[in-house]
């Protein structure tokens, strides 16, 4: 039990999947001007890489493995992907309108979201068993939610306070996620 606690602990803070392993840079970047916004994408992008971690393993296992189709992984983990991403869709607009209509626009973009495959292939690529590829598909996104709300609250702070000319909006944006990195890098220390 202990093992997996620091190993989800490693996951969200040291081997941060944004901040140290540089994926799913594009949402981070452009979803996170609002705190709404980051806590949406925050929670969809775990309910989804939850979902998509199973059933990527069980797609690699039972399926590419045994028929030696193990070169069509990123291919197959893609459709996976947007096919949970199409499903899920549907049955939160059919039967949660509310938590559907909260998370907007936001469920296909996942799709694209370069960290939902990287986690995947992460999880096959290190040898994980089913329960520590769960953990796996569980702790990186909140990793990335973390970072992602942080950087919202930094940015809507940002908006208040007087920016010279040169710095407002993407450049401050990049410096400020810079600094997120770095404090994220002192984590290093505990693995």
């Amino acid at each position: 039990m202990m093992d997996y606690l620091v190993f989800i602990v490693s996951c969200v803070l040291v081997n941060n999947i944004l901040l140290a392993q540089f994926l799913g840079n594009c949402p981070f970047l452009g979803t996170s001007k609002k705190m709404d916004t980051a806590v949406g994408m925050s929670a969809a992008v775990v309910f989804v890489l939850v979902l998509a971690g199973a059933v990527t393993w069980i797609v690699q296992k039972y399926v590419l493995v045994p028929l030696n189709l193990e070169y069509l992984r990123t291919i197959a983990f893609i459709l996976v992907i947007a096919g949970l991403v199409q499903f899920v869709e549907m049955f939160l607009k059919k039967n949660i309108p509310a938590l559907y209509a909260g998370l907007g626009i936001y469920l296909p973009l996942i799709t694209t979201n370069c960290a939902v495959l990287g986690v995947c292939i992460i999880n096959i690529d290190e040898n994980y068993g089913f329960v520590k590829s769960l953990a796996s598909s569980f702790a990186y996104p909140v990793g990335f939610g973390l970072a992602l709300i942080l950087f919202a609250g930094l940015r809507e702070r940002i908006l208040l306070a007087r920016v010279p000319k040169p710095l407002q909006d993407v450049s401050l944006g990049l410096i400020t996620a810079g600094m997120i990195a770095l404090s994220f890098g002192a984590f290093k220390g505990m693995a």
